[in-house]
């Protein structure tokens, strides 16, 4: 969202094979541990929903999340809360089961979040069914990139998200914008982003 905006930032990529994001240094930055973190004015902010909503506040004129009074404001508020509280959580689970109820319980938990994750991408193709080319309707909001960086983590999962047909044609799209493929760039991502080119 930072590169389709247009704003100046610098990109602090995180080793996660040396479990980076727990460090003492990452740590003063993000408290829980996780990516993404973002430092605005010196201040670092966390959440990825977060981050999103904030960057669309601080930059209104380029109309990623709705104005105050505009009907389309409840469906976005609903479904990046959805996307926050229900979606990523699972993943955790599926990513990290241990975390959730032990080692003991791996294959259960990870059954679990399965079925919740893919529940998720079933209510989101529906709300594509319209033919509609964003989330939310015409316009590119905070929503959709949301749902591209989720989509991307069920990428080598049993059931993708681009298993299911209306999400299919929506993140072949969300593929083809030049910002994404900077990202996966920058980040020296290769797999994925190409899949439905």
């Amino acid at each position: 969202m930072l590169i389709e905006l247009g704003v100046e930032f610098e990109l602090v990529l995180i080793d996660f094979e040396v479990k980076a994001q727990k460090s003492p240094e990452y740590l003063r930055v993000n408290p829980s541990g996780h990516v993404p973190a973002l430092v605005i004015d010196g201040v670092p902010h966390f959440e990825c929903a977060a981050l999103l909503t904030i960057l669309a506040e601080r930059h209104a004129d380029a109309g990623f999340q709705p104005a105050v009074g505009v009907s389309e404001r409840a469906d976005y508020f609903q479904w990046m809360f959805y996307l926050a509280n229900t979606l990523q959580p699972a993943y955790r689970n599926w990513f990290y089961p241990d975390e959730a109820a032990g080692t003991e319980n791996i294959a259960a938990t990870m059954a679990h979040a399965r079925a919740k994750i893919e529940t998720a991408w079933g209510r989101l193709d529906a709300q594509l069914q319209d033919g509609r080319e964003f989330m939310l309707g015409s316009r590119l909001t905070a929503v959709d990139f949301m749902v591209t960086m989720l989509a991307r983590w069920s990428r080598n999962m049993p059931m993708p998200a681009t298993n299911f047909s209306y999400l299919a044609r929506y993140i072949n799209e969300m593929r083809t914008m030049a910002s994404l493929r900077e990202v996966h760039a920058r980040e020296n991502l290769t797999d994925w982003i190409n899949d439905g080119a």
